[in-house]
């Protein structure tokens, strides 16, 4: 991984420390609004600051290996646990560049989805519904809640 993001990953988990002392405090808990805001930022960093914290130890676990693989009656295992610390470290820095990407402002929002049929007929309402059952559905898989607010036959 490269220096900058293991640079980046400590200030995040410097800060994750910090939100967690901090929420811990009766005067940040008085304030609701501050410990919500507070919390969520928490929440936020607790996946990243989880990885890091498995990339170190995948680190370790590989300059252990390494050292072991010079006892020769060690070497078949440390080379076994050379490798399977290796992937390990190469499938977390992949979860972690996915977890540092940006997040969408508008991922917390909600939408309205209008589906009308349009010129076409009945094969243009059997589409309509074709849709609505796609989008809800995929909904469902995501763990969101489908709300009709208004539907005409």
């Amino acid at each position: 991984m490269k220096e900058s993001v293991i640079e980046k990953l400590k200030i995040l988990s410097e800060r994750h420390a910090e939100l967690s002392d901090l929420l811990s405090k009766p005067e940040v808990t008085d304030d609701m609004s501050e410990f919500t805001k507070l919390n969520k930022e928490y929440a936020e960093l607790t996946d990243v600051v989880e990885k890091f914290k498995e990339y170190n130890q995948s680190v370790d676990d590989m300059k252990t290996a390494e050292e072991l693989l010079s006892d020769p009656d060690m070497k078949e295992f440390a080379q076994s646990e050379f490798l399977s610390a290796k992937d390990r470290i190469e499938q977390i820095e992949a979860e972690v560049q996915t977890l540092l990407l940006p997040k969408d402002v508008n991922d917390d929002k909600s939408i309205y989805l209008e589906i009308r049929a349009g010129t076409g007929g009945d094969e243009s309402a059997l589409f309509s519904g074709d849709l609505f059952r796609m989008y809800s559905r995929y909904a469902e898989r995501m763990g969101w809640s489908v709300e009709v607010v208004s539907s005409a036959s």
